[in-house]
Formats: structure tokens, sequence, C-alpha cells
């Protein structure tokens, strides 16, 4: 289709994002929970009637939402009449456009005059569907049995009437009916909303001029996209990177393989992970250019080029292949909650691929995590029980190859916000002791990560049960880019300064009682460039806010700061003698590398590849006891290479008694 009127698009654009923006302050003013109200976890999108999202707001809500596989969903629906609304959260019913129970979707077709001409869809992040902890996300469940409420499409509302069975069915299976109800009802004025600003362009332009706005606006998005990927060299480019203490305590792998051809990108993850019996697996249905595949790219397309427009016109360009049974692309049922962990360490493995590409124009790695700190309790006062989230605990952002990250935020995770703690405190019996930034935890570089974050949180009333879901970096730290540092991994401890204080590690579910504290440490990003080469007045402006510490000056910049002061002359002495030798591409941290002394790409690839010979129920179970075997052997001082990981795990499996 040839983009004739380039004046009507823009303005085209300017309305539809207006009221995708639009859609989305109705849910954030309207919604019940703490999660929509202050953290913004929800979504307002516009739908072409073949179900691209045309629409998608970019200053409230979730944003990246582009690639929503929402067709398959669509077509489910035989018999669409005005004033129906679908509903649905089971990620395999829809084939991927819910990727975990909690993500609670409303769809609603958009008529004239008989026919469909475009649809709303909207979404929350229910604080709770039911499932085995409150919240309804649990990184050790294993099948989405153990996770809520799963709902495939079905009318809520059919030709504008309530199906009263439908709603009772999702309510009575909420510890938080109520206010699940009403960010429910928040999700239909917005999309009543939606229908509302639809029809006044219909009504202003026309029908047919409607229609063919919304495809030029898709078609326009993929032009500029392409032109953007045309200016990168061609070829294949490599990266992988870690989730932390999977089942049986060993990481878990994404891996990519990025090629460049032309103006097209193909996304290859063979080398990944098989599915775990845990809750990261990300149930893509490998769509193409699904959505939570792509958010590195898109992010590096709007930053290349602000004035494309937000719809998945942009990864239209974009093919890949997760392979089957794999934690990208699992086979029912497999659990699927915590899959925000696995998406935000993907964002970092495509963040790398494209550093491989782009030296100059892409951050080093951020915190890597979006810890949702969520607490149940029955509060003493008043005798009620209350399930709601305390904090979204992000981290600094990687350094850009111009200037610092950004404090107490990653780029991947940056639609999420903070909730205050007058909010917090007013809602929920706890106390919040300290909320700020962490010291000394950005990666050190020429332009120095975010720093995290440091939240201490006091229970107050008996028997609290915590989860914290997506808790990652506590071992593998951000990598730095060009000589960058990196930066600082997270920690939670439990009544930190007492005589009971412990640390926690990942937490899954923890009872808490009066008095207890938890205090959570998150991430640094990593550095960009060598340390030495860093503005001195900025280390010690750093130093005179309490970002970095007179000993973190000296050890990691070489500046020398006394009484608040800068010695210069020490400075250029203690700069000299601690010039970097050689510059690194990346560096990784000592857990990683002394982790890839013995589990090279190599060796990893052929665990996977012997892996995929064995039926998926052996999977997981014969990728630890061969990991353990391999390392066992290691640390006896064997001599080990690839070819020997199948016949140990071919023994391994024979010693089961299995054909």
């Amino acid at each position: 289709m040839m983009i004739v009127d380039k004046v009507f698009l823009e303005i085209f654009n300017n309305r539809i994002q207006a009221t995708v923006e639009e859609m989305a302050n109705v849910v954030l003013r309207t919604g019940f929970t703490a999660f929509v109200k202050e953290t913004g976890d929800f979504g307002t999108y516009l739908l072409s009637p073949t179900g691209e999202t045309f629409g998608s707001p970019l200053e409230t809500g979730y944003n990246l939402s582009l690639g929503i596989p929402a067709a398959a969903t669509i077509q489910s629906v035989k018999d669409w009449q005005e004033g129906d609304i679908v509903i649905c959260n089971d990620p395999y019913a829809t084939q991927g456009m819910v990727t975990h129970l909690p993500d609670m979707h409303l769809i609603k077709p958009f008529f004239y005059e008989g026919r469909i001409i475009a649809y709303g869809m909207c979404f929350v992040h229910s604080s709770d569907v039911g499932g085995k902890v409150p919240g309804s996300v649990s990184p050790s469940a294993y099948d989405i049995h153990m996770e809520g409420i799963r709902i495939a499409p079905i009318k809520l509302y059919e030709a504008g009437v309530l199906n009263e069975t439908v709603q009772r069915m999702f309510l009575d299976n909420s510890r938080i009916p109520e206010q699940n109800l009403g960010d429910l009802r928040a999700l239909m004025a917005a999309l009543n909303r939606g229908e509302q600003r639809i029809g006044e362009l219909i009504t202003r332009y026309g029908v047919e001029r409607v229609e063919q706005g919304i495809e030029q606006l898709l078609e326009y998005a993929e032009l500029k996209a392409r032109a953007i990927v045309s200016d990168i060299q061609d070829g294949t480019y490599e990266f992988w990177d870690y989730l932390e203490k999977g089942p049986g305590g060993y990481p878990i792998r994404l891996r990519c393989s990025m090629t460049i051809s032309k103006s097209d990108i193909y996304l290859d993850f063979n080398g990944s992970d098989p599915q775990v019996r845990a809750s990261f697996n990300i149930p893509t249905h490998n769509q193409q250019g699904h959505y939570m595949l792509v958010p590195a790219l898109i992010r590096y397309f709007r930053t290349i080029d602000p004035t494309i427009p937000w719809n998945s016109g942009m990864i239209r360009l974009v093919r890949n292949y997760a392979p089957p049974a794999s934690i990208l692309n699992p086979e029912p049922m497999a659990a699927v909650g915590a899959r925000a962990a696995t998406f935000i360490r993907l964002m970092d493995v495509i963040t790398g691929a494209l550093s491989k590409a782009q030296a100059s124009k892409v951050p080093a790695a951020g915190a890597g995590q979006a810890c949702i700190v969520m607490m149940a309790m029955t509060d003493a006062n008043d005798g009620k029980k209350k399930v709601g989230v305390i904090q979204p605990i992000c981290g600094g952002s990687g350094a850009r190859p111009m200037k610092d990250g950004i404090d107490g935020m990653d780029f991947a995770v940056g639609h999420l916000r903070n909730i205050p703690a007058e909010t917090v405190e007013a809602e929920m019996p706890v106390m919040i002791e300290h909320y700020g930034l962490r010291p000394d935890s950005a990666g050190a570089g020429t332009f120095r990560g975010g720093s995290g974050i440091e939240l201490r949180v006091r229970i107050r009333t008996p028997d609290t049960v915590m989860t914290a879901r997506n808790m990652e970096r506590m071992e593998f730290q951000p990598w730095g880019r060009l000589g960058g540092g990196v930066g600082t991994h997270g920690e939670a401890i439990l009544n930190v300064g007492l005589d009971t204080e412990e640390q926690l590690g990942r937490i899954d579910e923890l009872l808490l009682q009066p008095g207890d504290t938890v205090t959570f440490l998150s991430q640094g990003g990593g550095g960009y460039g060598d340390p030495m080469e860093r503005d001195v007045q900025l280390v010690l402006k750093d130093v005179r806010s309490g970002l970095v510490s007179n000993h973190q000056a000296f050890e990691r910049y070489g500046v020398v700061i006394r009484d608040s002061e800068l010695d210069e002359e020490q400075t250029r002495v203690e700069r000299v003698n601690k010039r970097q030798q050689e510059t690194k591409d990346f560096n990784y941290g000592h857990t990683r590398e002394k982790y890839e002394t013995l589990w090279s790409d190599e060796m990893q690839l052929a665990l996977v590849n012997a892996l995929n010979n064995y039926p998926l129920a052996l999977r997981d179970y014969l990728k630890r006891r061969t990991m353990n075997a391999v390392e066992h052997r290691f640390a006896g001082n064997a001599s080990l290479t690839p070819h020997d990981i199948p016949e140990m795990m071919e023994d391994l499996r024979q010693q089961i008694g299995l054909q």
C-alpha cells in the first residue's frame, strides 16, 4: 500500500496515540489495586481486524506490547456481536497472547454498520487469581494448575448482557474478589472510551479513510524500522545470559543467534535450555515477533528514530525460532508465572547481540530484575484479609555510550512505577523503614551504571506471608562494556543488624512475624568505558551525594578524596598506576567467568543437544544429573570435552531403568 497523504497519517497517528493514552488513564484513575493505580501494570491497546497492535500507550501502563499474537484469540470467537466483551487469561488457549495467569485480558469489537473496524484490548495484572501462594506467582510452581484459575476466551458480555456465571467463577477463585471486580470495571470503562473515540474518527474522516489509516500506520512503522536495520552490518551475532538457581540449583541459559540480512532480523534461540520444572517458561508458541521476544529491538528502533509510530509494524521484519519444549516455547501445561524474569533476561541477551553489531549505540546491562514484593496477612487492627504489592524493586540501568545509567530504574522495566511509602503504609499493616538508592552498587566506567535500590520493610502483624518473585542477578552481575565494571549483585537480608540476621537469597514464600524486617538491596547497572577516563568532577559529585564512598572512588576510579575535597595530584598518580592494560568488550564478573571455565558455550550446546534425544519428561531430571556428574568429574581433575556429555547422559538414563 502506498502512503499518499502523509499529513493525514501524522494527524491520524496522533489521534490514535491520544486514544490509547486516554484509555490508559481511565484504568489508572479508576483501578482498584495498587499494582494498577500506582505501579501501572496494565495495558490498553487498539488492534486491527487481523489482530495487529496499531495503537499502544507510551506514557501510561505497560508499553512492551508490540507483537501481541491476538489473531488466534480473535478467530476463536465465531460470532462476534456489538456489545460483546471476551475475557481470558489462559496462555495455552490464547496461543501466547496471554503469557501468565494474572494478566486478565478483555477484548471488545468496535463495529461500524455491521462490520468490525477494530478491536479494543486491555489487561490488568491482577494481584491475585488464586493458586498456591498469595499473588499467584511462585518460582517453584511446576505446572500451570498451581498458578490460579485459567479462563479460555469466553464472552463476559454477550450483546451487552453480562454473563454473571463467568464473572462469579473468576471472582470466587481469587483472594481479593472486590478489588478484582473494580479492576475489571476499569478495563471495561477504558474499552468503552476507545470505542467512543474510534467512532468519532469514523464520523470525522469516514470509515474507508480510517481503515486505510490503520494499515498505513502499520506499514509506515515497518518502513522506518527497516531503514534502521539496513544501517546495521549484515552478519550473525551470538550472545547468551542466565537466570539463576533453576531446578537443582543450576543456571538456566538463554541463547540467541541474531542474523541481520539487509532489513530483516532473524532470532534463533537454539541452544537455549529446555523448559524447566519451575515457572520461568515463556509460552510464546513460537509466534513470529512475539512481544516477549522483541522488546529490546523495538526500544532500540525508537531510540534511534523517536518519530517511528509505536505499533506492531515495527516487528513485521522480525522472524524467530524458539525450539519446541524449550524455556521460550514450552509444552502445555508448563508453569509460566515468573516468566517476567526470563523476558527481562532475554532483553539483556538481545541487547548483548546488538552490542556486538552496534558497539557505540547500545548500553551495558542493567539490574536485570523487576522483583515484585507482595504480602498477605490478616490485619490485626480490623480483622480483614489483605493481599497487596509492597513495591516493585528494580535497580539501576546500564551505562550508555555517552552518559551514565539511570539510578533506581532499569531500561528493561521502565514502565513500572514505584508505590509511595505513604500509600503502602495506609493500605497494609507494614512500615517502610528505609527506601533509597544503594551506595557503591553501580558498575564503574567512563560512564557509570545506575545505582540500585535499598528497601527495608518492618512487619507489624502476625503470620504475614511475603512473596518476592523475579529476584535475579543475585550471583551473576550486570555486565559492563568496553572496559566498564560489573554492577553489584542483589541481596535480601532478614533482620539486618540483629542477632537473627540471615541472608535470604531468592525469596519464594516467607513467613514473618511482628518486628521482623526484610531488607532488599537491588543491583546497580554495568559501567561503560574505562573508569580511569571518567571525569574526576563527576566522581567527586557522586561521593558528595552519597552514591560512591571514598574507598570505592579510590579503588574503582583512582580518585583520591579527603574531607569531601579532591586531591588532584595524588589522583593523577593513582590513575596512571591503575590504568587498564587490556580492555574487555564484555566484563561478566568473576562468578560467571568461573562458571564458564567448565561450562563453555560448546559444553552447554552439547548438553542441550543431548537432552533433545530424550522424552520431555526426562529432560529436566537428566540435565540436573548430568551437570552434577560433569562437575564431580571436573572437581577430580578429569579431562572433559563436549563429546563426553551424550555418553554420560545415556549412562544416567540407564541407571533409572527406563527404555
